[in-house]
């Protein structure tokens, strides 16, 4: 994509430091003859929270594991504060790992699983104590260091697991797919104690994740990985207002994407001509791709405006767009109510089928628009996102 992207900041009250803490130097994995890692070069800052993004199987556990120690690179070169970490074994790295089945000993206490690694590592006795005292208060904990983890629900297991992780007070704590196992809502109340736990304790927090909602909520940036190879880092807004490509765009949240050809490119216009809607899309900045090129319109759902249209009823205006372009006509053939909004999926002349979000600002809004009504969609002249690749 050439869209002009800003420089987005990063999540308020996060520290950020200006030398990256790891770096992972054109780093290869192969299983067999299996590519699972593809050289990937990236860096990460002290006091980010790290989201490694993408489907199942495009190396992003991989990356993690070998950044833990569990598995070895079969090429390349993975940094700590500007040493290679190579010749150390997990247990001497400074990371900790989260697993994704929070792996807690069911025959211990919660204290005795919190204070498991720092008896391990031969700590004093009183110190331990203190240490568990600290960390279960940190994860609102204090008071379960006596119970089993049976008595337990899944959001207080997980604590536990991060309490154990927290305790032996690690440089970067790195978490598998941590809200995986919980519900809905429960996940929802565990992001925000995440990011503010991250905030507290102020260390570096890496995750890996193929859920794109929980990476955009948290991270303070996302690396978005397919089928081994980095395919974009960038911040949550970044990612998902500026995809550099049709993965990505299509990965990270909803969208409708349209094949076309570059009929104009000038530095404050260009134009689209899609074979699948009946109107130029029009764009108020330049996309410097070559005219006559193909490319590739996304445009998000909650981007699209849907209007009414009955009979005679004209076309609407977007006043940021040329008479003609950015509006379209098309018929509802599907409504989805979900309560905060409804989706709507509208069949357009041809038949192309594309999708617009619209809230329920209030409690009637859902009865505006019903199955097989005629309406207009329109978007403004920055919305759309135009990808070459």
């Amino acid at each position: 994509m050439t869209d002009a992207s800003p420089t987005q900041a990063t999540k308020p009250n996060t520290v950020v430091k200006p030398n990256p803490i790891i770096s992972f130097e054109k780093i290869t994995k192969r299983f067999g003859k299996t590519v699972a890692v593809d050289n990937v070069s990236l860096q990460i800052q002290e006091g980010e929270f790290f989201a490694l993004l993408g489907p199942s199987g495009c190396g992003k556990t991989t990356l993690l594991r070998m950044l833990a120690g569990f598995e070895t690179p079969s090429e390349g070169r993975i940094l700590i504060d500007g040493k290679d970490i190579a010749p150390l074994p997990p247990n001497k790295r400074p990371v900790n790992m989260v697993f994704q089945s929070y792996a807690v000993f069911p025959h211990m206490k919660v204290s005795e699983n919190v204070a498991y690694g720092l008896k391990m590592d031969g700590v004093a006795g009183s110190e331990i104590k203190t240490r568990v005292a600290e960390a279960l208060e940190l994860v609102k904990l204090d008071g379960y260091g006596d119970r089993m983890p049976d008595q337990l629900s899944g959001g207080q297991r997980q604590r536990v697991a991060l309490a154990r992780a927290l305790v032996k007070r690690p440089r970067v704590l790195l978490l598998d797919e941590p809200l995986s196992a919980l519900d809905a809502k429960l996940r929802d109340q565990m992001r925000s104690e995440l990011t503010s736990l991250q905030e507290k304790v102020g260390i570096t927090f890496i995750m890996v994740t193929h859920d794109q909602d929980e990476a955009l909520a948290i991270a303070t940036r996302c690396a978005v990985m397919n089928r081994g190879v980095l395919t974009q880092v960038a911040t949550p807004a970044d990612l998902y207002e500026f995809p550099n490509s049709r993965f990505v765009a299509d990965f990270v949240g909803s969208v409708n994407m349209f094949e076309g050809v570059l009929e104009k490119d000038e530095p404050n216009e260009a134009q689209v001509r899609c074979a699948e809607i009946a109107a130029p899309v029009y764009l108020d900045h330049g996309v410097t791709g070559a005219r006559g090129s193909t490319v590739w319109v996304a445009l998000r759902p909650e981007k699209i405006e849907m209007h009414k249209r009955g009979e005679g009823s004209e076309a609407p205006k977007m006043e940021d767009a040329p008479a003609g372009a950015n509006v379209v006509p098309g018929t509802i053939r599907d409504i989805v109510y979900l309560g905060s909004e409804t989706i709507f999926e509208i069949e357009l002349e041809g038949g192309r089928r594309v999708k617009t979000f619209r809230s329920n600002l209030t409690r009637y809004d859902q009865e505006d628009f019903t199955w097989d009504e005629p309406v207009w969609l329109a978007w403004h002249a920055c919305s759309p996102a135009v990808l070459l690749s």
